[in-house]
Formats: structure tokens, sequence, C-alpha cells
């Protein structure tokens, strides 16, 4: 896999990340789900991970790749490791930096890009980098530097989306682009960006990471209910809160849309 065409790359909306105000934190908001509905599948799977590896994130250092308003990396830091968030968009940090002083919480949060990472090699234990490597411009340079930043044996743990018709079908046309069910901003993902998990194996083994696991996610909901579920919210029957509070992903085999993995520096 190569790095993303201009014209592609170009359609993507990572400008909302800059939106300013806090659009991470408010429970009813969109970007909240990500605490709500996925974040209990991703933190879960991640624990799991950790657990088999035998790692006392107490004793360890992790860094988010593209930390966003820091919902994903202040469950890092509560695991026990010294934690460090990396985002390009400045008011998600201000998000983020604000949010962890509030939850007494000791993060430190840098700008910059994934394609760039400003810390020496061999920096860290783990690296963490969710729902962020289908919003890369240069996919293998962010690979590339990921393993760069990881000690020998460091682990590098992801989950991204799946380049299939049904992700496209969910994703893109449900999630985004059918205003009967859509709920997140246009352009927020854009298909041919997202990642089969064969060519994330391909790029792991070039960056010399050994790929060890991946595994699938679902609703934990029938696919009708969750269709009846967002058509409450588009009508404004219901907020995202009520949306985060029924609908959340569960682990399953099926990796056709979001999927995680974990791999280990060699």
């Amino acid at each position: 896999m190569e790095k993303i065409a201009q014209k592609v790359y170009s359609q993507i909306n990572n400008d909302v990340y800059n939106t300013q105000g806090d659009i991470w934190w408010k429970p009813d908001s969109v970007l909240h789900l990500l605490k709500t509905s996925i974040n209990p599948w991703r933190v879960s799977y991640a624990s799991s991970v950790l657990k088999k590896l035998n790692i006392d994130p107490k004793e360890k250092t992790a860094l988010e790749v593209g930390s966003g308003g820091g919902i994903m990396t202040e469950e890092i830091c509560k695991m026990g490791f010294t934690t460090t968030g990396i985002e390009p968009a400045e008011e998600s940090i201000l998000s983020a930096t604000n949010h962890a002083i509030v939850s007494g919480l000791n993060i430190k949060y840098e700008k910059g890009t994934g394609e760039q990472l400003p810390y020496p090699n061999q920096s860290f234990d783990v690296v963490f980098c969710c729902d962020v490597l289908e919003h890369v411009c240069d996919l293998p340079k962010v690979v590339s530097e990921i393993s760069r930043v990881l000690k020998p044996g460091g682990v590098f743990i992801y989950d991204t989306l799946n380049r299939t018709f049904i992700s496209k079908l969910v994703a893109i046309k449900i999630w985004q682009e059918w205003k009967r069910w859509a709920f997140m901003p246009p352009n927020l993902h854009v298909w041919k960006m997202f990642i089969k998990p064969d060519e994330i194996k391909e790029l792991l083994s070039k960056s010399g990471l050994e790929w060890k696991d991946h595994v699938g996610s679902k609703p934990n909901i029938s696919i009708p209910k969750m269709l009846s579920f967002l058509r409450r919210r588009t009508k404004g029957e219901w907020t995202f809160v009520d949306l985060g509070k029924n609908f959340r992903l569960v682990e399953s085999n099926d990796m056709n849309i979001l999927y995680g993995g974990y791999a280990i520096k060699k």
C-alpha cells in the first residue's frame, strides 16, 4: 500500500477536529460516541493484549498517535502507563489537556503528526493508534515512524476500518450520507482510505513489526434495531446520549467494518 493520492486525501474532512469548542467530551455530541459506544470494545481488546503479553502498564511508557480529544488517551493513562498523546489539531489538544487536568490525570499532549513523530528512536514500550490510520495521507510513513519510536519488543496496538462492500454501505452510506440514518459529519471518512487486513500486515512487516492478531467487531444489537435507533435520532426523538446508552460494539470474528490488531517490534 502506497501514500494516498492527493485527490483522494483532499476529500476527507480532518478539519472537523479543529472545530472550536469541546466537541469531544460533551455527552450529546457525535465524537463522544467514541467513549460510550466504541471504547468498551477498544479498551477491552487492548487490555486483553497487554494481559496476554504479561505487560504491566505501571512500569511502561505509552504513546497514542492521533489522540484527538483524549478519549482513548485517558483510558491508556488509567491503565497505569506514563502516557503521551500526539495530535495535529490544536483545538482537540486543548480539549484533551483541559479534560485531563479536571480529571486529575497526568498526560503529556503535544502537537504533531504520525508522519513525523518528534521522539527519539526506541522511546516507547507501547504505541496505540485508534481510528486514525484511515485518516492519514502517508500510511507507510506513519507505520514506519511508529516502529521507529517503539523499543525492541515493544507493542503496537491499533484499530481501523476495512475496505469492503459492507464497510462502504455501513460506514459511508448509512453513517455519513443517507440522511434517514446518518449521524456522522459528511466526509469524516473516505472509503478509498480504508485499509484491508492484508495491507496493514504488509506495512507492518516492511517496518520491522511482526503482526500477531486481528479481531473484529459488531453491534450489540441487530442491524434492524440499530437502524431504528439511528432513525430515532435523526427524527429528534433521541439524542447522542440515548444512542450511546443503547448501542455499542462488541468483539466478533467479523472484520468487514472496524477491526483491531497488534504487532510486536522485532
